[in-house]
């Protein structure tokens, strides 16, 4: 009676899946290693920092000054706990190359612990706390190449020879404070970066777990309406059967057998119309699902209306205009507003003398009414109840049934009103518009 469940209505779980699938394929192999365990990440870390201040580290061991090479590796220690606790490790990292630097200024690469600290607090801080910690840990390694150059330590860079420029000190102090502060700034930008990347990551997950989410919902809305057109319909109409049956099967035999027949029929349809609904909870891989193709309307409208007449209902049919769209989800519309109609009628109409449905279509628009001149009040759910039974459990509907009709006719541009009709009785009026042939349904 439904459509098969479409991409948006797969379950969340199967969404962030495909996701995370996705994500997978484009890190690769190497990246998706290291993704998946940080610790390797962390020595790869260590491994590149111990690589970048080997030089300095040797240079500082054969000048005699020790204490260089102690720092370097307490460094790289730190450089362990950056994923932790990033900005203890910034602070450790700044202070520990502020002392390498003021005891070897010409190592090359004295920075570079920073580059990866400041990387791993741009990645798990905000864009300005990271900003913050660029700012307090380049500040004082370029005022410390400021004092080399200028201030009371000046002298302390290398002196190349005869021929180096009178404000060679000034002139490297400079370069060294720009170089440090470029790569200070391109670290931190890389790990701005990489965070605004998995945030938008984590973005797109929660609104494909939310759509899917939403997708479930909605089927599970459309299978309860299924269910409610199904039921109702199927058991409103059994239940006349079965008491016509019981008055006329002294009286007229060879009836009643009609109507039984009749009754059996009906039954077997709300099987297999049941067995198409719940068909869609079933995985698709089970063997011998049910179909879930929608309902061959304009076949099964004709067999409707006669198991309303069978059922008692004095029932009128005209159709003017070209015949309905061969769309079976739009058929299935016009069936099921047909079928909810007249099923209210059987059920709370009292003192029918006639039952008119007409169809009629004009163009784009498919218009439905259908008028009874039986008696009734209405209930709260804009359906007819009895008279003089109030809102009885057995008179009353839920209301259930006329916004499933008009959920359905909103698919096509559509309107449901359903009220008293200018002269007597209950009448549902439905506009559908079908602009099909356009590329459309509806406008």
């Amino acid at each position: 009676m439904i459509d098969a469940v479409s991409v948006k209505d797969a379950p969340a779980g199967r969404a962030d899946a495909s996701l995370a699938e996705i994500t997978a394929r484009r890190r690769g192999r190497v990246r998706g290693y290291l993704f998946q365990y940080p610790r390797a990440m962390d020595a790869v870390v260590v491994a590149c920092y111990l690589l970048l201040v080997t030089p300095t580290a040797v240079e500082s061991v054969l000048d005699g000054v020790w204490p260089v090479a102690l720092l370097l590796a307490a460094a790289a220690a730190a450089l362990v706990f950056r994923r932790s606790g990033p900005v203890p490790v910034v602070a450790v990292v700044a202070v520990l190359e502020l002392g390498v630097t003021l005891l070897h200024p010409w190592g090359s690469n004295v920075s570079a612990g920073l580059w990866f600290a400041l990387y791993a607090v741009a990645e798990a801080r905000s864009r300005r706390f990271a900003l913050v910690c660029l700012a307090a840990a380049t500040a004082p390694l370029i005022s410390l190449y400021f004092l080399l150059a200028v201030g009371p330590l000046d002298g302390r860079l290398p002196d190349m020879g005869v021929n180096t420029p009178e404000n060679f000190q000034l002139i490297t102090s400079i370069a060294a404070a720009v170089s440090i502060t470029l790569s200070n700034v391109i670290a931190t930008g890389l790990g701005v970066s990489v965070r605004q990347r998995r945030e938008h990551e984590h973005e797109i997950s929660a609104w494909a777990a939310r759509a899917a989410q939403l997708g479930s919902v909605t089927e599970r809305n459309r299978i309860a309406r299924e269910m409610h057109d199904v039921v109702a319909h199927s058991l409103t109409v059994m239940v006349s059967l079965a008491d016509g049956a019981a008055v006329v099967v002294k009286k007229d035999p060879a009836r009643a057998a009609e109507v039984l027949g009749e009754l059996s029929r009906t039954g077997r349809t709300a099987l297999a119309d049941m067995r198409r609904v719940l068909g869609v909870l079933r995985d698709d891989s089970a063997p011998g699902q049910a179909p879930r193709g929608p309902l061959a309307a304009a076949d099964s409208l004709g067999k409707l209306l006669e198991g309303f007449r069978t059922a008692g209902l004095p029932l009128h049919y005209t159709h003017t205009g070209p015949s309905l769209p061969d769309d079976a989800a739009f058929q299935l519309t016009v069936y099921r507003i047909v079928q909810e109609s007249l099923t209210n009628v059987l059920r709370y109409g009292r003192s029918l003398g006639r039952v008119d449905v007409a169809i009629a279509r004009v163009g784009p628009a498919v218009t439905i009414d259908v008028v009874d001149d039986g008696k009734g009040t209405v209930d709260s759910g804009g359906s007819a109840a009895a008279p003089g039974k109030g809102k009885s459990p057995g008179s009353v509907g839920t209301g259930r049934g006329l916004a499933g009709m008009r959920e359905r006719a909103r698919i096509y541009a559509g309107t449901v009103d359903a009220g008293r009709s200018a002269e007597h009785g209950w009448r549902v009026h439905a506009v559908l518009h079908w602009n099909g042939e356009n590329g459309n349904r509806g406008t």
